[in-house]
């Protein structure tokens, strides 16, 4: 059995999927559904088991020895969360139960880290696994801050042979594509782009207040989130080297590109207005982010990723302005 934690959310039910098109499983799914429609994100692929999160301790216990890997997605992973309290125990306390758990049992963990530990990119965005580089990042909200001290538990606890007998942590940039919809305003600009086009016939996007950068120039790395279940995937069959591995496409492009895309995949001609980025956001806005992929390249993961032509395009054609756009 694998076990997915967040498996109802956005990247986690496309994990779930892609493990069912994959032939794995059975899959149990650990996450919290409310009133809202994040159901129909699992109601197409099978589901083992649906637990609580409350529960997750005394089902761990029932069903430990027939848990094969645990990919552990769930998380608080609003940025703009204040209740610092709320998002240790969620983020770093469950994460490192999960990792003892997997430890204990012997069994393969896989889980998401952000590239918000990256902070405002000073320090670059490599993930050399180094504990002295992992230091010098300074992330700038507390979602960011509890992701990175997990990263730096299981890069401790690792050096000290108190690890699972396979670890990887994946630091997601930013990511699109389908069963988002639950996400509110953390939704992909993809996601908003399109909206803003179908209801407006044009987009905006934030002015650029650094010399270096156009406006709608600021530079992102856009990746689909099923290039994200496939990266996952790979992990869990092939296990290279344990550690933590960036999630991008290593290729950095702008919001105008992006934009452009949206036009381009919805048969509309460009229009796009410019505005000033907010002053409260505008001292820590980030011009500039791309994942370094060498290293999992180097470990063998050798997968093309989705342009982001080609992304925002199916996810606009098969998805959003579908009758029915859950994977």
């Amino acid at each position: 059995m694998i076990l997915v934690t967040g498996g109802a959310g956005f990247i986690g039910s496309n994990l779930v999927a892609g493990l069912a098109q994959a032939g794995l499983g059975p899959v149990a799914v650990c996450d919290v559904f409310g009133h809202d429609e994040k159901w129909k994100n699992l109601a197409k692929h099978p589901v083992h088991e649906v637990v609580d999160p409350g529960d997750l301790p005394d089902f761990l216990k029932r069903q430990g020895s027939s848990i094969d890997a645990v990919f552990h997605m769930g998380a608080i992973s609003a940025t703009t969360e204040t209740d610092v309290d709320l998002i240790m125990r969620t983020n770093l306390t469950l994460s490192q139960a999960l990792w003892r758990f997997c430890l204990q049992a012997g069994c393969p963990m896989i889980y998401a880290s952000s590239a918000a530990t990256y902070g405002d990119g000073s320090q670059g965005f490599s993930d050399d696994n180094d504990a002295a580089a992992l230091a010098a990042l300074r992330p700038l909200n507390p979602y960011g801050w509890s992701k990175k001290l997990f990263d730096d538990f299981a890069i401790a606890e690792a050096a000290k042979g108190n690890a699972p007998p396979f670890w990887a942590g994946l630091k997601f940039f930013n990511v699109y594509g389908p069963n988002e919809y639950h996400k509110g305003g953390q939704r992909s600009v993809a996601h908003q782009l399109f909206e803003q086009v179908r209801d407006t016939g044009q987009v905006r996007l934030f002015k650029s207040h650094h010399p270096d950068y156009g406006d709608g120039g600021q530079l992102r790395d856009f990746v689909h989130v099923d290039d994200c279940v496939k990266l996952m995937i790979w992990l869990l069959r092939e296990r290279p080297g344990s550690g933590v591995y960036n999630c991008g496409t290593g290729k950095a492009r702008s919001f105008k590109d992006l934009a452009l895309a949206a036009f381009a995949a919805m048969g509309r001609d460009p229009k796009i207005d410019f505005v000033d980025t907010p002053e409260a956001i505008r001292r820590h806005y980030q011009y500039f982010t791309e994942a370094d992929m060498s290293r999992v390249r180097s470990a063998g993961y050798d997968a093309n990723v989705m342009s982001l032509e080609d992304g925002v395009a199916g996810y606009i054609k098969d998805f959003l302005a579908s009758d029915d756009p859950y994977r």
